[in-house]
């Protein structure tokens, strides 16, 4: 080997070395940073090709992630999640969880662990943990573990979960494409699932009974006062509470919900039922009772405009600005046009609010009213009316498609899993699937994808091709070897997990993933070792990301929500991250037989 490295190697580890810089400096958006990254390979072969191509080669090479059927996969993987959210179909799990949890703390913390881990497996991380967020917060303020003691454990079990399967993320997809490329056979979706969940035996006990006590009670501090809603429910005719009496009818309600009758009622649950919650819980509550929060023929009327316009059909919460015209008029009066008010919740009064505790009382400045209807309406509406919508709006979910959402999803994972097509053409399909049978718009496809991870990617793509031409991966991985030869073969897998893990932690999984890759492969070479098993090696180590906040972009979705600092990152996921690598290089060599 080579004392020093030519000049496109050491052009490569440059690149590679400021690549990482910038993730970490966080100076720039990571998009500029991958799209930098691509550029400053194109420029350096086109001025500087490598031996024996033209100038235009590099220009390809810079490139070709754009066009790889990785990329092609994740995206189709992005939008296959998104279907399964955007039509209810974890709703079913997420109402499970939520049972669970009002029963027993440490046995519910136990099942959304397992829940989330094997959820994860074909899931994206992130869809999984925005489902877990409002869940835990909503246990720790009526009472149960404060979220600060269980979102980094649900998110550590959401990681494992997603290194478990070629599908889990798109740091796996990666890797797996990149050892594709340099020559190893084709992975099935199941795998490496073996492997890991022989570490995970070790690594959910911790997660479960020793993580949470690491970790602060920061609850005053997350603590906010959860928007309720004064709602009226219309109750069709053949619900089964329909004659019931309301201590009977209020018993089968979630917890949380307070309902009563409205005035002149005689006992019995009629046509109509006053109630007070959470957005949640008043979607829960009308679902138990096969109930509508606004007049049925209104509904019906925006599912088919929704169905006609092929568009969502928004739910958005907006406050009663001081210029605005409904101060003083009902939503009985007020002849509210294109949306359905759902609920209004009553802002505080300096002085005592006499008005009644109903939806039907006169409305206020600084009331905030829950309303449903198509984008364009609702923008409308808030202009019209003098409101302010608050930032963001949430889709009503299309719980219809729900099975069909499943079934998509099931053939794509199905077919790739017993190796009938490879998991590119199986997602591809799965994607065109949930375009034709309207679980996904296509004109919303831009919620699925992030253009973050896309280009971030094809970044990862260039420079993990650019390292191998240059012969970079080769002398690192001799420079590498040359201090592992003396290791027994779990040693060596650990010291290249641990190398990896270091640069996830504190830069890209998906860079790490890139130059870590055919560095796996080149010391396999100098030390006459399997690829395969080193490889597996990088992939673990990219997703061993529970030790800083800027590992992964699920630790820092739960930074503030839990109100974590840097060191509880550190406490709780250093002690995971040695758990992991002992176990994960204790099963390779087992399983491979090295």
């Amino acid at each position: 080997m080579h004392l020093l490295p030519d000049l496109h190697a050491a052009s490569a580890i440059i690149i590679a070395l400021t690549m990482f810089y910038g993730f970490v400096k966080g100076t720039l958006r990571v998009e500029i940073v991958s799209l930098l990254t691509i550029g400053a390979i194109a420029l350096l072969l086109y001025v500087m090709p490598m031996p024996g191509q033209d100038k235009y080669a590099g220009l390809q090479l810079a490139f070709e992630g754009f066009g790889h059927y990785a990329l092609v996969t994740i995206c189709s993987l992005m939008i296959l999640g998104r279907g399964m959210v955007v039509t209810g179909a974890l709703d079913p799990a997420a109402r499970a969880l939520a049972r669970v949890w009002q029963y027993n703390k440490m046995v519910a913390l136990l099942f959304t662990l397992v829940v989330c881990l094997l959820l994860s497996m074909l899931i994206n991380d992130t869809p999984v943990l925005v489902l877990m967020i409002p869940i835990l917060a909503q246990m720790a303020a009526r009472g149960g573990m404060p979220a600060s003691k269980t979102l980094i454990p649900v998110n550590a079990a959401i990681l494992i979960g997603g290194m478990s399967t070629t599908i889990g993320t798109s740091t796996n997809l990666l890797v797996v494409s990149i050892a594709q490329d340099l020559g190893m056979r084709q992975l099935h979706v199941f795998e490496f699932t073996p492997i890991v969940f022989s570490a995970a035996i070790f690594a959910v006990p911790y997660m479960w009974l020793v993580m949470p006590r690491l970790l602060p009670d920061n609850t005053k501090a997350v603590a906010a006062e959860s928007r309720t809603f004064l709602a009226k429910l219309r109750i069709p005719q053949d619900s089964p509470m329909r004659g019931k009496t309301i201590e009977e009818v209020r018993g089968n309600l979630p917890e949380g919900v307070v309902a009563w009758l409205p005035a002149g009622a005689t006992g019995h649950l009629g046509r109509r039922m006053l109630v007070s919650s959470t957005f949640e819980g008043l979607q829960e509550t009308a679902r138990k009772l096969s109930a509508v929060l606004a007049p049925r023929w209104l509904v019906e009327r925006m599912l088919a405009d929704s169905s006609r316009s092929g568009k969502d059909l928004m739910v958005a919460e907006m406050i009663v600005a001081p210029d605005s015209r409904l101060i003083g008029l009902t939503p009985k009066t007020a002849g509210l046009e294109g949306v359905a008010l759902l609920g209004i919740h009553h802002a505080r009064q300096p002085l005592r609010d006499t008005r009644p505790h109903s939806p039907d009382a006169p409305m206020k400045e600084g009331d905030v009213l829950l309303v449903m209807g198509l984008p364009e309406d609702l923008r409308r509406f808030a202009d019209a009316d003098g409101l302010l919508q608050i930032e963001g709006g949430q889709e009503m979910t299309r719980s219809g498609k729900a099975p069909v959402a499943l079934a998509i999803m099931a053939g794509s994972v199905g077919l790739a899993s017993v190796g009938l097509v490879p998991i590119a053409i199986s997602a591809l399909a799965g994607a065109i699937l949930m375009f034709a049978t309207g679980c996904v718009r296509f004109e919303r496809v831009g919620r699925a994808l992030s253009a973050q991870v896309i280009v971030l990617v094809a970044a990862s793509i260039a420079l993990g091709k650019f390292m191998l031409v240059s012969g970079a991966a080769a002398w690192l991985g001799g420079l590498m070897a040359a201090g592992l030869q003396y290791l027994p073969p779990a040693g060596v897998l650990a010291a290249i997990m641990l190398f990896v893990t270091v640069l996830t932690n504190f830069a890209s999984n998906s860079a790490a993933a890139a130059v870590g890759t055919p560095i796996a492969f080149n010391i396999a070479n100098k030390l006459g070792l399997p690829a395969e098993p080193l490889v597996l090696a990088v992939l673990f180590g990219c997703n061993l990301c529970y030790a800083t906040p800027v590992a992964y972009q699920t630790n820092m979705m739960i930074l503030t929500e839990g109100d974590y600092t840097f060191g509880d990152y550190l406490r709780s996921g250093v002690p995971l991250v040695a758990i992991m690598v002992t176990a994960l290089s204790i099963s390779l060599v087992f399983w491979y037989g090295i």
